[in-house]
């Protein structure tokens, strides 16, 4: 009896802690039931229920009406429509839509003797016989029948409507972009503030499906349009100024139908934009024709794109073989080619200061600086080459060209500076992408005092020049996604787009 009495009084104390989370579990049909079942013990005859139970009774009572003071299931009720609000009003791109051609003779389901309830067939006994001809002719036909998808063509000019993806105009984009001849660029250099960065919810946008390897800002003082290419060969344009427009001011075209590789306006001429994939093709956009132009296909798949101050009719391209080209679109040939790496060409870049200094850097682990002056076909010597352990993505000038910064897959960011870049400074910076994210290529801010590269936890490095140290993270609760490609605005200083491998794009801004 003693006992008993002791078993009565541990259990009855085990059930004193409130269920305060049973309100807000998963279960709660589970939950409702075990209230229905307490409900019918309440109902029996109070010498029938034990202590145990009623206290249990008890507890779940309090544990109710505590609940219903803290008004807890209105404030999920007001979470979930919140957070699906934010969802709809998120800028995205939109395909247009294509209806589901229904097939004009009904489809019927084959079922066979046995299932139907009939005797087996005499003359089927041996398998069916079919003409082989038959058969060939047959398939064609359900082949033809048949939609296929638009691939863009291999050679020959593509028309902007024709390349166009959209399920809106892109007239409103092609008339801001014929609009930039107008603006002009003036690089105001001005000292940057990296506590007036921030990003807003509307600066951040969805322009394409898969990863973003290229991405350039519109050369302009006032426009702000951002041009990226993704994987599908796929390129979009945002024209930040127009989110009240249909479509959030995103416009898909797909003039490739490998990876794109390159984007480069034309400075002088805006409304000129060079592309190029991992195929060998470079086609120039000309919104003024509304075409996407074939100027040139290469043997090699091109990697690289970049063009070279005051040079509005050649391109310099890198291509998979290590070869650095110069195309003049004017005359349709070459102008000067060099093998200058022993594997693909992953950046160039041009020293504004020098025009006739060009940075590269190669799969090869390698990246060099040559001067074109200099340069001879048969054996070309690079006026500087840096070794390094692993592959190198980048290698950019600072604005004033003095120093020249690379980025490495040996999670490094090298800085190199002096009359002949002869001074060497290595820093450790973890960017071990892998296989699902586009690699790392830190860009110089507006002047020679910060790189800008993306941080594996969602976040943006800004690394000092000078210290070789990350002096700023800026971070923020809109950027859910790892920033890999970055791009400056050429005049507004404080404003940089970062784009992930999800094809979304996040654009700070400075408030000073």
């Amino acid at each position: 009896m003693q006992k008993e009495q002791n078993l009565g009084t541990r259990l009855s104390s085990r059930t004193t802690v409130p269920a305060i989370t049973s309100a807000t579990s998963p279960f709660r049909s589970h939950h409702r039931s075990n209230l229905a079942n307490c409900e019918t013990l309440a109902s029996m005859a109070p010498e029938k229920m034990t202590e145990y139970e009623r206290q249990r009774l008890e507890n779940i009572r309090r544990n109710e009406e505590m609940m219903a003071a803290l008004r807890i299931q209105s404030k999920l009720s007001q979470l979930s429509a919140a957070t699906q609000q934010k969802k709809d009003e998120e800028k995205s791109y939109r395909r247009s839509g294509k209806k589901r051609i229904e097939p004009e003779t009904p489809i019927v389901v084959r079922r066979s003797l046995r299932a139907r309830g009939l005797p087996p067939d005499a003359s089927t006994a041996k398998g069916l016989q079919y003409d082989e001809t038959e058969i060939k002719d047959h398939v064609k036909l359900e082949v033809n029948k048949q939609p296929e998808r638009w691939h863009p063509k291999s050679s020959g000019p593509i028309s902007m409507s024709e390349a166009y993806s959209s399920d809106h105009s892109d007239k409103p984009l092609i008339q801001r972009i014929l609009g930039l001849s107008e603006d002009g660029v003036n690089p105001c250099v001005q000292p940057l503030d990296l506590g007036s960065l921030s990003l807003e919810p509307d600066n951040v946008a969805r322009l394409m499906p898969g990863r973003i390897l290229a991405l350039q800002f519109s050369p302009s003082n006032h426009s702000h349009i951002i041009a990226s290419g993704n994987t599908f060969g796929e390129i979009a344009f945002w024209d930040v100024d127009s989110g009240h427009e249909e479509g959030g001011g995103l416009y898909l075209y797909r003039p490739f139908s490998s990876p794109v590789s390159g984007i480069v306006f034309q400075p002088n001429t805006p409304s000129k934009v060079y592309t190029s994939c991992y195929s060998g093709l470079i086609r120039l956009m000309d919104a003024e024709k509304e075409v996407f132009d074939m100027i040139h296909s290469a043997e090699y798949g091109i990697f690289s794109l970049a063009q070279r101050p005051g040079s509005d009719k050649c391109v310099t391209f890198g291509d998979g073989s290590g070869t650095l080209s110069v195309f003049d679109e004017s005359m349709g040939k070459f102008a000067n080619s060099w093998s200058v790496h022993e594997n693909k060409i992953n950046s160039i870049d041009y020293n504004l200061v020098n025009p006739h200094l060009v940075a590269t850097s190669s799969t090869d682990r390698t990246a060099c600086i040559w001067d074109l002056r200099k340069i001879v076909k048969d054996k070309p010597k690079p006026l500087k080459i840096a070794n390094h352990k692993r592959s190198v993505q980048s290698a950019y000038f600072s604005p004033s060209g003095s120093c020249l910064a690379t980025t490495s897959l040996g999670n490094r960011i090298s800085f190199f500076s002096g009359d002949n870049y002869e001074e060497e400074h290595m820093m450790y910076h973890f960017h071990e992408t892998g296989r699902w994210l586009s690699t790392f290529k830190g860009i110089w801010g507006w002047d020679d005092s910060y790189v800008f590269i993306g941080n594996m936890k969602k976040k943006l490095d800004v690394v000092c020049a000078t210290s070789k140290k990350v002096v700023k993270t800026l971070t923020s609760e809109n950027m859910t996604a790892i920033p890999c490609r970055f791009a400056k605005h050429p005049s507004e200083v404080g404003m940089i787009a970062g784009a992930t491998s999800g094809g979304q794009v996040y654009l700070w801004t400075s408030s000073s």
